[in-house]
């Protein structure tokens, strides 16, 4: 379905992105990872999926808070697939704390990671697309992008920003072949939920089973996770040409909870 192409998903050596890149390719589109970990792991899932898919996969470990490096991979993307036709912008971090006490510091780097590099991917790879004219841009958003939940003021902050990033980016290249989502998804169980698991049960002073089925699963009416599959299923489905009509949307992943 995607043969031929070349995806860059940021933040994609586990969770989410990593699910991503491993549908993206098994559709048949080059990918090339990034983000942290072991660089024996990393390296060996690397060998995995392009062996798995007869594919050509690389790696950027471009920091995402650095616009020169994010510049760099992008340039490293063209280089070497010879074009970039998708990119899932999905990297992303999280801290949770009431507004009063949350660190600067935390603040700056979710704004960093979350909102402003997925500005700096597009920013690079929207000239590559129109010189095509093809792309599809995915921006890995949240239930987050459309409501709000205590103590997440930098997440939530970032992800409304992603959602005002993505209709402005659509209406901009509407005319060029590339469409430009976000899909939001509900909690799913990855490194990323299960590290705020403790620290959402410190700020709230209950239990950390409290926090799944209370605080986590309390909004989704269907009281379970999103799956990492699904969200990949979604994300595949976008980048085809039968999602070409599909662009500026905010599409909610979340088992119904802004339906609320």
């Amino acid at each position: 379905m995607l043969s031929g192409k070349s995806a860059i998903i940021t933040g994609s050596t586990s969770g989410i992105g990593l699910s991503i890149a491993r549908k993206l390719a098994a559709e048949g589109a080059n990918v090339m990872l990034n983000g942290f970990g072991d660089a024996g792991e990393i390296e060996a899932t690397r060998e995995e999926i392009a062996n798995g898919h007869n594919i050509k996969v690389l790696y950027n470990p471009a920091d995402m808070t650095k616009p020169t490096e994010i510049e760099n991979m992008v340039a490293q993307a063209e280089s070497e697939f010879g074009n970039v036709d998708i990119v899932v912008n999905n990297a992303g971090i999280q801290f949770v704390a009431p507004v009063e006490a949350f660190p600067v510091e935390k603040w700056d780097a979710i704004i960093a990671i979350n909102l402003s590099s997925a500005f700096h991917t597009t920013r690079a790879v929207v000239p590559v697309m129109k010189k095509k004219g093809w792309g599809r841009i995915v921006n890995i958003a949240s239930a987050h992008a459309l409501v709000a939940s205590p103590f997440k003021s930098a997440y939530v902050a970032a992800k409304h920003g992603i959602a005002g990033l993505t209709k402005t980016v659509a209406l901009e290249v509407a005319e060029h072949g590339i469409t430009c989502n976000a899909v939001c998804p509900g909690y799913v169980m990855t490194p990323l939920v299960e590290k705020q698991i403790p620290e959402q049960a410190k700020a709230r002073g209950i239990t950390e089973q409290q926090v799944i089925s209370d605080v986590l699963l309390a909004a989704q009416p269907t009281k379970r996770f999103v799956t990492v599959e699904e969200l990949s299923d979604v994300v595949a489905f976008l980048c085809t040409d039968s999602a070409k009509s599909i662009t500026g949307t905010t599409l909610p992943v979340d088992g119904g909870w802004t339906a609320h």
